[in-house]
């Protein structure tokens, strides 16, 4: 499902004003120019807390923190397929998802969905094939977000079986047929992005999507 027409037009220029700001103050060795891209990106902060109706302070932790060229953030999802199932585990809030995560800065896409998969799910895997570059905005949520974030989907071969880690994340972990799937995290995963998983393993000739 595509969510563009939703997205609406002053977040896009916050977004830019941010990113203009964040370049400014990266490359810039004038101070008075570091002042101004400084009030750039305050003056986006606060267009963005005034509009989606969240805390500037809470703004400021997503939105303002970065340092360096601004570049989309990286999600990783190990499609862990096996005999009909895909493995999801249950988060916190009690909706459930793929394992995966943020691709933390020392990780590479496959490094980290081996981590993430350990750590949520107690389960070793092999990741083997991209199945998907996908958007979040394009893809997955049509309420305001910050940043844009692209989602990286990998199938992966499972070995063993997953025994749940003691760990602050997840609470439960399940195989679960396409048809008969829980509550999902739809920030993580839609219901149409697992059945793109289960197609992908089914064609060894599928072509990776991108956005």
């Amino acid at each position: 499902m595509q969510h563009d027409s939703l997205r609406p037009q002053w977040l896009e220029w916050a977004k830019e004003l941010q990113f203009i700001a964040q370049a400014g103050l990266e490359y810039s060795r004038d101070p008075f120019d570091q002042e101004r891209f400084a009030r750039l990106r305050e003056l986006s902060a606060h267009m963005l807390s005034l509009m989606a109706e969240v805390p500037l302070e809470k703004v400021r932790a997503l939105f303002c923190n970065e340092t360096g060229f601004q570049t989309p953030k990286l999600d990783s999802r190990a499609a862990i397929i096996r005999d009909g199932k895909i493995l999801l585990v249950r988060e916190l809030d009690g909706l459930w998802a793929m394992p995966g995560g943020w691709v933390d800065v020392d990780q590479t896409i496959r490094t980290n969905l081996i981590k993430e998969a350990k750590e949520e799910a107690g389960i070793d895997i092999i990741p083997t094939r991209l199945v998907a570059m996908h958007e979040l905005h394009r893809r997955n949520l049509n309420r305001p977000w910050p940043y844009n974030i692209i989602k990286a989907f990998v199938l992966c071969t499972p070995c063993g079986e997953p025994e749940l880690p003691e760990n602050i994340e997840t609470s439960a972990v399940g195989w679960f047929a396409p048809d008969a799937l829980p509550p999902l995290h739809i920030g993580k995963q839609t219901e149409e992005q697992i059945r793109m998983c289960f197609a992908a393993q089914a064609d060894k000739n599928w072509q990776a999507q991108f956005d």
